[in-house]
């Protein structure tokens, strides 16, 4: 069989499959065939590791909780994904190499900030990438209204084309499925991908007023950051996810 690999093709042996009485058969869509391509092309060309780390959102959920209000006055719906893709921001403007492409055996830096937010269409049979652009420089009322807007525009199939390009990073929500971290393939030609599992109450450990280890019930969610070790290695991996973290685990009052 020879499968299309950004703009060539590649021989690759695949056992033939026995077709039996009862079997449905139908042909791949076209934006299956773009992904099924790409992350081909991608898994080709990168050399993909994946670091894991554990996030406490208490302190996000009862933000979540004082700012809904304020936001729906605006008529947007405020989720997690903005203070998500705030605490990335973040991480980003101070671990630059995670919001970079190779360029042969150049690292281009991006000036920009742009987030592909992943979104599941076509009943989660097909995934779109709208991007955010300038993320960084948008507020968390903007970011949640940019990525509602986006994530609409997705599932009405009315993006343009200028909404699924230049993005410099992307974040995927394996979450909303209920599942607690996934391993997510770079979306080339970016060097790094997010995956967000389920945020759910846990039991562990935190210190009483004491500073005494108890056992306490909170918010939990694992993060798994997919990067390319051509150029991000793990200790530079590593210190992005931290990033992350201390900003999700102690958000300021005055995000919006």
């Amino acid at each position: 069989m020879r499968v299309p690999i950004h703009g060539a093709t590649l021989d690759i042996k695949i056992p033939a499959v026995t077709i039996r009485e009862g079997d449905r058969v139908e042909e791949m869509s076209r934006v299956r065939l773009r992904t099924m391509e790409h992350m081909l092309m991608s898994k080709r060309i990168s050399a993909h590791v994946t670091s894991v780390a554990e996030i406490d959102f208490e302190r996000v959920v009862q933000l979540r909780k004082q700012l809904k209000p304020k936001f729906a006055e605006k008529g947007i719906k405020l989720t997690y994904g903005p203070f998500i893709m705030k605490a990335i921001v973040e991480g980003l403007l101070e671990y630059p190499i995670l919001n970079a492409s190779v360029d042969g055996t150049r690292i281009v830096y991006h000036a920009d900030v742009n987030l592909g937010i992943a979104v599941a269409v076509n009943d989660g049979r097909e995934l779109i990438v709208p991007v955010l652009k300038n993320a960084d420089q948008l507020s968390l009322m903007g970011l949640a209204a940019g990525a509602n807007e986006l994530a609409e525009k997705a599932r009405t199939k009315t993006l343009d084309f200028d909404d699924i390009v230049g993005g410099t990073f992307t974040i995927t929500n394996v979450g909303v499925f209920g599942n607690q971290f996934g391993t997510p393939i770079v979306n080339q030609p970016q060097v790094a991908i997010m995956g967000t599992g389920v945020i759910e109450k846990r039991p562990v450990v935190v210190q009483d007023t004491l500073g005494n280890d108890a056992i306490g019930i909170r918010h939990m969610s694992y993060f798994g950051l997919s990067y390319d070790h051509r150029v991000v290695d793990g200790a530079m991996a590593a210190f992005f996810l931290n990033k992350v973290q201390e900003v999700i685990e102690n958000f300021p009052e005055d995000v919006v």
